[in-house]
């Protein structure tokens, strides 16, 4: 009986082996699911599917917030779908600010490379952490929180950045209230801003109502 049951369980091992996947490189030919993409072929997978040359070019800042966010995420680095991680560059030209905004599906890590940052973010509780970040500094924002950084010197400033999904999302908290058509009297009302305001923002962001 022991025998038997010592083959049956190294056989158990064999197939749990062979059926393991190391990496599913997304096939972006494909369309998203809510799982993730699916997996290429492993037969045409190349070298070139695990690694990303983006982050070493710095990104246009002549935008109106005067930043720039290149992103390593699935659609950029199909190597890294389903490996619960990727990255991104961050830069700010002086003057330049990454405006109040959650990652709803990754908690975000962030080191300065260059320059200063002033970098923080509000918990549930309303509770505010924030502090200027010099070069070799790391911060951390979790999941789903309210957080922002600002350029804190008169230079360029860059931040890597890594997340804790191959596509952790974003909302940027002014565009979602005054960059689309959301009547002015339904934000005042839930925000308490006056209307004359918010219909200023509208203008300057895109939006309309």
């Amino acid at each position: 009986m022991f025998p038997m049951i010592l083959f049956l369980f190294s056989l158990f091992l064999s197939s749990t082996h062979a059926s393991e996947q190391e990496f599913c490189v997304a096939n972006l030919k494909l369309p998203p699911t809510p799982a993730g993409y699916a997996c290429k072929d492993p037969a045409i997978v190349t070298v070139d599917d695990f690694v990303f040359t983006g982050l070493g070019k710095a990104g246009n800042t002549s935008n109106i917030i005067k930043a720039a966010v290149t992103p390593a995420f699935v659609a950029q680095f199909p190597g890294v779908n389903g490996l619960g991680l990727s990255l991104a560059r961050l830069d700010l030209a002086p003057g330049g600010v990454v405006p109040m905004h959650t990652h709803p599906g990754a908690n975000e890590v962030l080191t300065v490379i260059q320059g200063s940052i002033v970098a923080g973010f509000i918990s549930s509780a309303n509770a505010v952490y924030y502090k200027t970040l010099k070069k070799g500094d790391t911060m951390l924002f979790p999941l789903g929180l309210l957080h922002f950084q600002i350029n804190a010197v008169g230079v360029t400033s860059v931040a890597l950045v890594g997340f804790s999904s191959s596509n952790p999302g974003l909302q940027i908290l002014d565009f979602a209230l005054f960059g689309n058509d959301l009547p002015t009297e339904l934000i005042s009302k839930s925000t308490f801003l006056d209307p004359a305001i918010i219909k200023k923002l509208k203008s300057v962001l895109g939006g309309t109502g």
